[in-house]
């Protein structure tokens, strides 16, 4: 059976006046006129059959009915905000703010962002980077990133991607010069990190050429600009397994050996103890770690 309802915005001006018992105080509230509440209490008044109001002059003041009816209106619009309230919370553009290191970010967070983006679309990720121990970050930060362990009794840590190490280079390099085993690399340029200047002489110490002499070396201040200058074919650089999966995958990168494997990064998100049941923060962190698993297999 369909229900039976009075005009409804008649309902809200009603609701107004009868709060206030005057037509003046409710125009003010809800930016009409005073003869507009009029109209409207008239029109509900005509659709019930009976008066809510008594006329005194300037003054208006609730009959019986009108007592009777304030109360039950009253709570079913409370009922109606509330509810509405909920569906615009539940849509409405979420920021959650990431802060990671920058290779990480350029090499691995980015070319993902957008699957993230298409799956929760009211979920904005805003992307900083840096190296900052994260109790600097402050509330300027809602989940960072890192590659070492940060303890911090007011963050919650989980670990979302494992990696190790292994020489990468461009397949066209190898189409020049070829790698079929170690001792090859002395005919190749390797590539190193400023910020990670041992890591060519640890892998071939544990390759069993601790000594071998190579034609060049080059190295760059960052180490994206090393993976970078892997990619253009400048040389042979030690990549980061899970960070290089994408490149060897659309195959700008090779793996030209096996092993040995160096041991590398183990990623965790942080977050604050007292953020981390907030929806939005719980849907990135969820996708982190499926994307994280998903990386660990196949690096």
């Amino acid at each position: 059976m369909p229900r039976r309802l009075p005009p409804l915005n008649a309902l809200r001006v009603f609701e107004a006046a009868a709060r206030a018992e005057s037509f003046s105080v409710a125009a003010e509230e809800l930016c009409v006129t005073h003869g507009a509440v009029s109209r409207q209490v008239a029109q509900l008044e005509a659709w019930l059959g009976h008066a809510l109001f008594e006329r005194r002059g300037r003054r208006v003041v609730l009959t019986a009915s009108g007592r009777a009816y304030l109360p039950e209106i009253a709570a079913a619009l409370d009922r109606i905000a509330l509810a509405t309230h909920e569906q615009l919370r539940a849509t409405r553009q979420q920021i959650v703010r990431v802060n990671a290191p920058t290779t990480f970010a350029l090499r691995w967070l980015l070319p993902q962002l957008s699957g993230f983006q298409l799956t929760h679309p009211a979920v904005e990720i805003r992307l900083t980077t840096s190296e900052e121990p994260i109790e600097k970050l402050g509330e300027e930060c809602d989940v960072a990133i890192r590659g070492s362990e940060q303890k911090s009794a007011a963050y919650a840590a989980d670990e979302f991607l494992s990696e190790v190490r292994l020489p990468v280079c461009s397949p066209r390099l190898l189409e020049a010069q070829p790698l079929r085993r170690v001792a090859d690399l002395a005919h190749h340029t390797l590539l190193h990190s400023a910020t990670y200047p041992s890591l060519w002489a640890q892998w071939l110490a544990a390759s069993g050429k601790p000594g071998l002499v190579v034609r060049h070396a080059q190295q760059f201040d960052h180490f994206y600009l090393t993976l970078q200058a892997a990619i253009d074919g400048l040389g042979v650089a030690m990549g980061p397994t899970a960070l290089v999966a994408l490149d060897v995958e659309e195959g700008r990168l090779v793996f030209p050996f096996d092993g040995p494997a160096l041991p590398a990064w183990r990623y965790c998100s942080y977050v604050r103890k007292t953020r981390l049941e907030e929806p939005a923060i719980q849907l990135f962190l969820a996708w982190l770690r499926e994307l994280g698993q998903r990386f660990s297999r196949t690096a």
